[in-house]
């Protein structure tokens, strides 16, 4: 009971409850209020449990800065008031005054970040049939990172009485978590199709805050949990450590867990960017309704997207004979920026984010599996382009179908006139050809569409890869 009337004593007289109401308005103001990848697509911030967890980590990127200034500002406090030497002449140990301002500071900071999560957990709940709590440990890191963000900055405002400390704080942890996200944290690399790219390195692991969510099948690995969670003990055990220091000496001293913490989350946390953003194997795992499958992420989705399926498996079938795919399944690789779409022929792969599928139903589902089938596209991953793609799929998708409609999307009026004027001619011509003649062009663009190494639409035009 006298923990409790002390904490409300703290609530009462700190700046905690306003640290903790300014943490949780500006991470939903930024959710629901600024448009961005978070509101679009199988990877929406309200759309699975993973992506939700590390949706609101990414927001960590200026919450944390936040977290570190109002920190120090708290650790001001007994400076501002002048009563410093007062309370290190009473008999309570100044550990225990630590662990007081500490502890409620950090249980509204939780608390804020857990209020985010619930935010974000009530909607999933109710947009998806696939539950797990893998999605746990990234959530438990982003608490701990706001805790140990706070608990440090407490202990420099004391170390340091300025009142300088507390924005210059804020300002350097937020100049460090941009660093971690821009340069310093990132590899320049050059992908298989000659774009330049960057993947994240070791170091950028050290900023609470994670890369923009991409694919709703990307989890952080345990290494990566690991790691962070020895770097944050070590980052609040020097903060602590700060706030009781008395001496020069004793402040020098303080600094050694932050600094050992940093060296052994290094060693830790993994090197390779594809140990670090792994696929999560179980929400990755097929289910089935006959020759369809998609991930259990999306198995709400199977029942609409069956009979479509079949249905375009059957029209392949009667163009391509026995080269025609046998099954339809949602693509499952997740691939590095920049570089090359792997497909497979005896497959249509397919992506519920790709602009022909995401929209569709029934018979427009139908032309866009087909279209998937016969052409998959070879825009580098996590490129848009526009262009021979589209124009081939077109042409294809009206051989298979004996009539040259629009495909489902949401490409502008201006750009559908352009993949009509573009493609109706080659369509008329291929239409022409004797029988045997418009399959070897077909096989011809799919040969050159499928391992992208050539150009689909100039196959089709001109009757040979180029």
């Amino acid at each position: 009971m006298v923990t409790i009337r002390i904490l409300q004593i703290e609530l009462k007289r700190s700046v905690a409850p306003w640290a903790g109401a300014v943490i949780l308005t500006s991470a939903l103001a930024f959710l629901y209020l600024i448009p961005g990848p978070w509101w679009n697509g199988t990877a929406r911030w309200t759309a699975q449990w993973t992506p939700m967890a590390l949706w609101t980590r990414s927001v960590l990127f200026y919450l944390w800065p936040l977290a570190v200034g109002l920190g120090a500002l708290q650790g001001l406090r007994d400076h501002r008031s002048k009563m410093s030497e007062l309370l290190t002449s009473t008999p309570r140990p100044a550990r225990h005054r630590a662990a007081t301002l500490a502890g409620t500071t950090a249980i509204t900071l939780a608390s804020a970040f857990v209020l985010l999560v619930l935010v974000g957990a009530v909607q999933v709940a109710a947009d998806t049939e696939y539950t797990h709590l893998g999605w746990l440990p990234i959530s438990l890191v982003g608490v701990l990172s706001l805790v140990a963000g706070a608990v440090l900055g407490m202990g420099a405002g004391r170390a340091l009485p300025s009142v300088l400390t507390p924005p210059a704080l804020a300002v350097g942890a937020f100049v460090f978590t941009a660093l971690m996200h821009m340069s310093l944290g990132r590899t320049e690399t050059t992908a298989a199709t000659g774009l330049p790219s960057t993947e994240p390195n070791r170091v950028s692991l050290l900023s609470p805050a994670v890369q923009e969510v991409r694919d709703a099948l990307v989890t952080l690995s345990a290494p990566v949990h690991i790691g962070q969670t020895i770097w944050l003990l070590a980052m609040a055990a020097t903060g602590f450590a700060l706030l009781v220091a008395a001496t020069r000496r004793a402040r020098l001293i303080a600094l050694t867990p932050v600094v050992a913490g940093a060296v052994i989350a290094l060693l830790v946390l993994p090197s390779d960017p594809r140990r670090m953003y792994v696929v999560d194997e179980a929400a990755a795992e097929l289910v089935c309704d006959g020759p369809v499958c998609v991930t259990r992420t999306q198995r709400a989705r199977l029942a609409d997207l069956a009979g479509p399926g079949e249905e375009a498996l059957r029209l392949l079938r009667g163009a391509l004979g026995s080269r025609a795919p046998v099954s339809v399944r949602e693509n499952t690789a997740v691939l590095p920026s920049g570089s090359t779409p792997q497909w497979s022929r005896g497959t249509v792969l397919f992506d519920f984010d790709d602009d022909i599928i995401a929209a569709a139903k029934g018979e427009e589902l139908t032309r866009a599996l087909v279209a998937k089938g016969m052409v998959p596209g070879c825009s580098p991953v996590g490129w848009s382009s526009f262009g021979n793609d589209e124009f081939a799929q077109a042409v294809a998708v009206g051989w298979v179908l004996g009539d040259l409609r629009p495909l489902p999307g949401t490409l502008p009026a201006g750009l559908r006139r352009e993949v009509d004027a573009e493609s109706r001619p080659v369509w008329k011509k291929l239409k022409a050809l004797p029988r045997a003649e418009q399959l070897s062009r077909i096989d011809a663009m799919r040969a050159a569409a499928f391992p992208c190494k050539g150009d689909a639409f100039d196959t089709l035009r001109s009757g040979a890869s180029r």
